[in-house]
């Protein structure tokens, strides 16, 4: 690799979950800090950071695709982009990377991004880098200061996972859980709020698992920290997300109705409505028990808006287990949630499982699950027309006067009137479809 010119624009373009979006946004950030620039849409980039997630079908391949239509487009347009590999395949898939994508200059992982400044002079000075050290929470205290951010933010708690689910890469792409340091959580919450931020999601792979001591030394879970934020002024939705069933106490049980500013919503995944499936998952809870505990987060707030996740076609399944889930969303009736396919991840046990299953199968069974799962979105959204609520408003839509926005319960909603990115407006849900509602502002 021969030295090059220091780039002056950059793209980051993030695939996969929430966290990934905001590692993507700490790399961008990382970048400004050098003096480089978000490129102007529609224009190339002098540097592509794919942020890569491992969750996707057969994600490692389409790394490669994506590396080779940015080699394409530059060759066509007379220019050689650099190219970074960032995320969970560039964990998973480290050296492979270099070896099959010469025109890769870095590889970092979720663990080390922090280091990617001096990984891109390297890389200027000719030298190909890959970083794939998993430091404990180090890259944290190494990232720059947050700037000017949109109306709703997100906030890592919590990385790893420690519950190693047969079908999951993320304990070996994200290390074990660890939580960051209750004092630096506060801060960098305040931060975001004055860089613009009303509404924070706080994000973990299992977020719920988050623990710390707080200002007076005390041991405290999720419920503590959240109680302790709703105190930032300026701050007015707190949300978070993923949980485990497993860790779901009853302090975070009781935080849903005694903090007004813990947003309406509950995203808990399930992955199967089959006993003997969640157990080959390694999943450590029950359909019953499931069940049992959303009924004890609606006793504490009744207008919960509940979303899952679920995985279809496991090695095994059979038609009266998949059933078996049917019945679960039934039992439920979610507000929103997200459906899979089984997909092989290399070196999980469950990629070398009996029984796997056929993709006429498996499309057959999404297909139906997610037709139910449709219904009850659209079930949800229609209980809702005749609701007044606060809608935060976080973009214009296409229309002159039109602006969207996201309800308690994190439905999109739009309406027309006078407004601004940021406001909470009071608004009457009038209309509803299958992925978002109407409103009309009050008063």
């Amino acid at each position: 690799m021969k030295p090059t010119t220091p780039p002056k624009t950059y793209r980051v373009k993030s695939f996969g979950c929430q966290m990934n979006v905001y590692d993507g946004e700490r790399m961008a950030e990382l970048l400004a800090e050098k003096g480089i620039t978000p490129a102007p849409e529609g224009e190339d980039a002098d540097l592509v950071v794919l942020n890569t997630c491992h969750i996707r079908e057969k994600a490692a391949e389409k790394v490669y695709s994506d590396i080779g239509r940015l080699v394409k487009a530059g060759k066509e347009a007379g220019r050689e982009p650099m190219i970074a590999v960032a995320g969970c395949v560039a964990q998973a898939e480290g050296e492979e990377i270099m070896a099959r994508a010469p025109a890769v200059s870095m590889v970092v992982g979720p663990q080390a991004y922090h280091r990617l400044p001096e990984m891109l002079d390297k890389a200027v000075a000719g030298e190909r880098a890959t970083d794939t050290d998993m430091p404990p929470i180090a890259k944290f205290d190494a990232l720059p200061a947050r700037r000017k951010i949109g109306p709703a933010a997100f906030l890592t708690v919590q990385e790893g996972c420690d519950k190693f689910c047969t079908y999951c890469v993320v304990p070996y792409t994200r290390g074990a859980e660890i939580s960051r340091p209750f004092k630096d959580l506060v801060t960098e919450a305040q931060k975001l709020v004055e860089a613009g931020a009303r509404e924070i999601t706080l994000l973990g792979q299992n977020v719920s698992a988050w623990s710390g001591e707080d200002d007076k030394g005390r041991t405290t879970g999720l419920a503590g920290l959240i109680r302790v934020l709703a105190r930032v002024d300026g701050l007015e939705r707190i949300r978070y997300t993923t949980s485990h069933p497993a860790d779901m106490d009853d302090d975070l049980i009781a935080a849903h109705g005694d903090t007004p500013k813990l947003m309406p919503y509950l995203h808990l995944p399930v992955q199967s409505g089959n006993d003997r499936v969640l157990k080959a998952m390694n999943r450590s809870h029950t359909a019953e028990s499931y069940l049992r505990l959303l009924e004890r987060f609606r006793a504490a707030r009744p207008d919960l808006a509940l979303s899952g996740d679920f995985i279809v076609g496991f090695p095994g399944e059979t038609e009266a287990e998949f059933a078996d889930t049917l019945s679960i969303v039934d039992a439920v009736g979610y507000a929103q949630a997200y459906s899979f396919k089984y997909s092989p991840r290399p070196g999980t046990p469950a990629a070398s499982m009996d029984g796997q299953i056929a993709r006429d199968v498996m499309d057959d069974r999404l297909q139906r699950l997610q037709s139910a799962l449709n219904r009850d979105q659209l079930a949800f959204n229609q209980a809702s027309v005749g609701k007044t609520c606060q809608v935060l408003v976080e973009r214009k839509g296409k229309h002159e006067g039109q602006w969207l926005g996201k309800s308690p319960w994190l439905q999109s909603v739009w309406f027309e009137g006078d407004a601004a990115i940021g406001d909470l407006v009071e608004v009457e849900l009038v209309e509803s479809g299958p992925n978002s509602l109407a409103g009309v502002v009050k008063g």
